[in-house]
């Protein structure tokens, strides 16, 4: 029974993502008729075509890759450096940093949208990717540093000294010790801020005010035309090939996770 009930969750979750790729290969003719095809009677890759020769795709393509390449590795770098200070180092206001941080955390990206607009005008950064890079950055971080600080809070003290106790510096025992250990975690971290800077909208809607610096999903609003309309089908193939990234970039992390863990493992 409960197998039943997952398989038909299954069912509904997939089924839009199956229509997805199932209108990107239809023709319009077949997208705009009254009767539903569950599959392409005349399968074209010209939704393709359109989607892939629009103005801005490849100059968008690449806002994309330079804003999520350089939030995830901040996000990465900054979060390892403040869990392990927060896991391993006891100092004045440590406990009132942690309930800042969740309670950052807490607030959803839209609460600091106002905020954050406001003081990127007034330090004349708006339209740059230094305001993108930094509003991602400031979402993903809190997460990134609490997820982290569990995995450098669950690596016992022992592990540490003993590597001080063969000479190793404080700056050694990090890369060569911890890091492999706390590896599953920044692979979490690092999915989360993909994901975050990849899927957004609104931020970059809002901040890029010329079209040439838009990311892919500002760039998928451009199928919608206030005079002729929608085109459902290069729309649906342009969906298609913005999340195309994200499966390959989960098939290549999903090895890197189980191979982190095996890496994190202590031999007795």
């Amino acid at each position: 029974m409960k197998n039943a009930i997952a398989a038909v969750f299954c069912l509904v979750w997939f089924f839009p993502v199956y229509w997805m790729v199932n209108t990107a290969f239809k023709p319009r003719p077949e997208v705009m008729t009254p009767d539903p095809h569950f599959w392409p009677h005349h399968p074209t890759l010209g939704n393709f075509t359109a989607a892939v020769t629009q103005p801005q795709f490849l100059t968008n393509l690449g806002n994309s890759v330079i804003v999520v390449a350089v939030t995830v590795a901040a996000s990465i770098v900054l979060g390892i450096f403040a869990a392990a200070a927060l896991s391993r180092f006891r100092f004045p206001g440590r406990r009132a940093i942690m309930v800042v941080i969740l309670a950052v955390q807490m607030l959803p990206a839209t609460a600091m949208l106002i905020p954050l607009f406001t003081m990127f005008n007034r330090l004349d950064l708006l339209g740059t990717y230094a305001a993108l890079i930094l509003a991602y950055v400031a979402t993903v971080l809190p997460f990134s540093i609490w997820v982290m600080r569990g995995f450098f809070v669950a690596v016992p003290a022992e592990v540490e000294e003993a590597a001080q106790i063969d000479g190793a510096t404080t700056w050694r025992t990090l890369v060569s010790v911890l890091f492999p250990l706390v590896a599953p975690g920044i692979v979490a971290t690092g999915i989360f801020a993909f994901i975050a800077a990849w899927n957004d909208y609104l931020i970059a809607y809002t901040f890029m005010q010329d079209e040439a610096r838009y990311t892919l999903p500002v760039w998928l609003a451009s199928f919608t035309n206030p005079h002729t309309g929608t085109d459902f089908g290069a729309q649906m193939a342009a969906s298609v090939i913005f999340a195309a990234p994200v499966v390959v970039f989960f098939l290549i992390i999903q090895r890197n996770l189980v191979a982190g863990m095996s890496a994190g493992a202590v031999k007795g």
